[in-house]
């Protein structure tokens, strides 16, 4: 078996994050959580759930960094995981510079 299939956050990292090597990568889970929840594949995504639960992608999503999610992704994950009611969804991070 290759070991990235062994980890699951890894493998994901691999496919979402292919600008670093999968153990430079999931040493910020969190980016390869938003990476997967913004541009993933249904069963990519399903995987996901499965292994960090819906708790840890809230999480991520409160704590988004400017330029993480599409309006899209952020409109559907804020429905997906409780987090605003119809047409209550939060405007998405912006940067700061002081």
């Amino acid at each position: 078996m290759n070991p990235i299939d062994s980890n699951p956050l890894k493998r994901l990292a691999s496919k979402y994050v292919w600008w670093k090597t999968p153990d430079e990568a999931i040493c910020l889970p969190e980016r390869v959580i938003a990476q997967v929840m913004n541009i993933g594949d249904y069963a990519d995504v399903q995987m996901l759930i499965a292994q960090v639960g819906d708790q840890a992608l809230r999480d991520v999503l409160i704590h988004a960094e400017a330029g993480q999610f599409s309006e899209r992704s952020w409109a559907y994950w804020h429905y997906r995981l409780g987090l605003a009611g119809v047409d209550q969804v939060p405007a998405l991070p912006v940067r700061r510079f002081a």
